[in-house]
């Protein structure tokens, strides 16, 4: 296995590796396979996202998927903007929001009817399908002020957000893709327990166009779907390699990104890049929201008064913020 950086390409000895540790999504490829990727381990940036919500565990696990998702895509991006994965759906859990700002920044929140989630826990139907249900999945990309957005939408039809993401790149980009989730609670010593996640996302790149036909995409040559298999020979093999993933290696921080990467595709010479720090950082602050209540009229002005006072938290990150009603009376 090779390790790349800025400062060159650096062959490690047997059993050396450098490590690039929790909340660092690192690319790699493995030009055997014409594949190129990227793989993540979340600690405390996912820690600190979920224990702020105290949501109930299988919210957090959902929440936790879709964060991994979008840090694995979000830190493909090469200019200042915004990433922005959002569920809306007819579930317990109606709405997931994944805000991802370039280079590094994350915030996210869930929306769920309390008694809805209660009662799939009870029935022991809270899978992560189950609590979605039927709706849509849509990934934004946004460039900032003076460009369109691009949005791709995926329908969420009792498919899961490894499912999803899959569509996604076969709808949208027509890239032959394979992703791999996992979230799981670590318990530390003193019984402390703390999120981790992990996340592999691979696609198939090969130099020859007519290597990557996708002919199980939709209005193709009008055959059934199922007839269709994507069927080059170094496809199949990462296939079958991402299938031998288990969930505790995605998480495990014994295992860590690099020797997972090793343990898949030592054998065809993987090359590892230097790792993207990702951090939960939220982007709210009091000037964004007092620019957006200088917008309210005097009524809605009024109406948002409580005890002589207007309060407003931020969902990602439950910072609350405090205003005087009069900061915004019209000026005569």
């Amino acid at each position: 296995m090779q390790l790349s950086s800025a400062t060159g390409t650096h062959e490690p000895r047997l059993g050396e590796f450098g490590f690039a540790g929790d909340d660092h999504v690192v690319p790699f490829e493995v030009g055997a396979l014409d594949i190129r990727g990227r793989a993540v381990q979340l600690g405390g940036l996912l820690d600190s996202i979920l224990s702020r919500h105290d949501y109930p565990e299988p919210v957090a696990r959902l929440l936790g998927e879709a964060i991994v998702v979008t840090v694995l895509l979000g830190t493909s991006l090469k200019f200042e903007g915004k990433f922005i994965f959002q569920t809306r759906s007819e579930g317990p859990v109606d709405m997931l929001v994944v805000d991802f700002a370039t280079p590094r920044a994350v915030r996210a929140y869930a929306r769920f009817d309390p008694e809805r989630v209660a009662d799939a826990i009870a029935r022991n139907e809270a899978s992560p399908e189950a609590l979605l249900g039927r709706g849509v999945l849509a990934l934004t990309i946004d460039q900032g002020e003076y460009t369109q957005r691009y949005q791709g939408i995926v329908e969420l039809d009792g498919a899961s957000l490894e499912e999803a993401a899959r569509r996604y790149f076969r709808q949208s980009e027509q890239i032959p893709t394979d992703v791999r989730l996992a979230v799981a609670k670590q318990l530390r010593p003193g019984g402390e327990q703390h999120w981790r996640a992990g996340g592999l996302l691979v696609q198939f790149l090969p130099e020859a166009p007519e290597r990557l036909r996708m002919p199980d995409l939709p209005g193709g040559d009008g055959a059934d779907e199922a007839d269709h298999a994507f069927t080059d020979n170094a496809w199949l093999e990462v296939q079958a390699l991402m299938a031998t993933v288990e969930a505790g290696e995605l998480t495990d921080p014994t295992v860590g990104t690099e020797r997972l990467l090793f343990r898949l595709f030592h054998e065809h010479g993987a090359r590892v890049f230097e790792g993207v720090q990702v951090v939960d950082e939220c982007t709210c602050s009091r000037d964004r929201i007092a620019d957006v209540l200088r917008g309210f009229t005097a009524e809605e002005i009024t109406e948002s008064t409580e005890d002589g006072k207007i309060e407003v938290a931020c969902e990602f990150c439950s910072t609350s913020y405090v205003f005087d009603p009069a900061e915004f009376a019209p000026k005569s």
